[in-house]
């Protein structure tokens, strides 16, 4: 453990006794906690406890739903509903993230095809890999194996990929990434601006999507920093023949800035917050659209 994650310890040491024991008592429970929810975490797959709800990625050009994002979660019948901020880092560090990612691939590209079998417009299926998953020697074939088995263009899947795990080992990361792109499978690169962004690494890299932070996108009305960032973003993906998402959009003002700047796509609570498969079914089959400010350059919603 690093100096600086100790510093509260000696910073309660010198408050008294009782603080410091508090503290150790609190560390504890904490490191008791994460043991716990790790073993519980080992058979969760096998118990039917993981499961996924799908987030619509809303075209600001047609208005419709182009596609949706898969998140993992967690019901625990001795936590309830677990929080992805706390089990997900405790599956990468231990490894279980490999077979509950493979299971989440397999079962969004599944229900995607599902959807296209019973009639419903074909969508993007937007997939996370974590890093630890990436780093696989087999994953091209494990994706290559699951799209066989279940049935999916390759097209229809994408897969999102932060900045931090395409710049390890940039020479491995271009052979996997192209393998993928060569499949028809869309890439696209989650997070842009917060990591470690390169330019030179975005050329290099066979992406095909840039997907503005929320961070940036919750205060863009508000603050000019925000606001030239994310129009930096659309700005340089459009120059490299790039498509942009905006995520976390979660006001109608954030909505008109993005399409007056020419944004792609959105992803947030103002359209939809993540939905369980039953109920994003029933979106789907009802075809909601954005309703688009008739005045936005980039109007063609209805």
């Amino acid at each position: 453990m690093s100096y600086k994650s100790w510093r509260p310890l000696y910073q309660t040491k010198r408050q008294g006794s009782n603080n410091y024991q508090f503290y150790l008592a609190e560390l504890n429970a904490n490191l008791q906690e994460r043991l716990t929810l790790e073993n519980e975490l080992h058979d969760a797959l096998k118990r039917g406890e993981m499961l996924l709800h799908y987030q619509p990625k809303v075209s600001l050009i047609s208005g419709r739903i182009i596609g949706v994002e898969a998140l993992l979660r967690w019901q625990s019948p001795t936590y309830g509903s677990v929080s992805p901020a706390k089990f997900i880092p405790i599956a990468e560090e231990s490894g279980l993230i490999v077979p509950i990612g493979e299971w989440v691939l397999s079962t969004a590209c599944a229900q995607n095809r599902t959807w296209q079998k019973n009639g419903l417009p074909p969508l993007k299926m937007a997939v996370n890999l974590s890093a630890r998953q990436f780093k696989q020697p087999n994953l091209v074939q494990m994706i290559a194996k699951i799209l066989n088995e279940t049935d999916l263009n390759a097209n229809y899947l994408e897969l999102e990929l932060t900045e931090s795990l395409i710049i390890d080992n940039v020479q491995q990361t271009i052979t996997t990434l192209q393998q993928l792109h060569d499949m028809g499978i869309v890439l696209s690169l989650d997070d842009f601006g917060t990591g470690y962004s390169s330019l030179s690494y975005l050329k290099r890299f066979p992406i095909d999507i840039l997907k503005i932070d929320q961070s940036f996108v919750r205060d863009l009305v508000f603050n000019s920093d925000d606001a030239a960032i994310t129009e930096a973003i659309i700005s340089l993906a459009h120059s490299l023949r790039l498509s942009v998402i905006a995520e976390g959009v979660e006001t109608q003002e954030q909505l008109d800035y993005l399409q007056a700047n020419g944004c792609n796509e959105i992803q947030g609570y103002y359209f939809s917050r993540p939905l369980a498969v039953a109920d994003i079914t029933l979106l789907l089959e009802a075809d909601k659209k954005l309703s688009c400010n008739a005045n936005m350059r980039t109007l063609a919603c209805y």
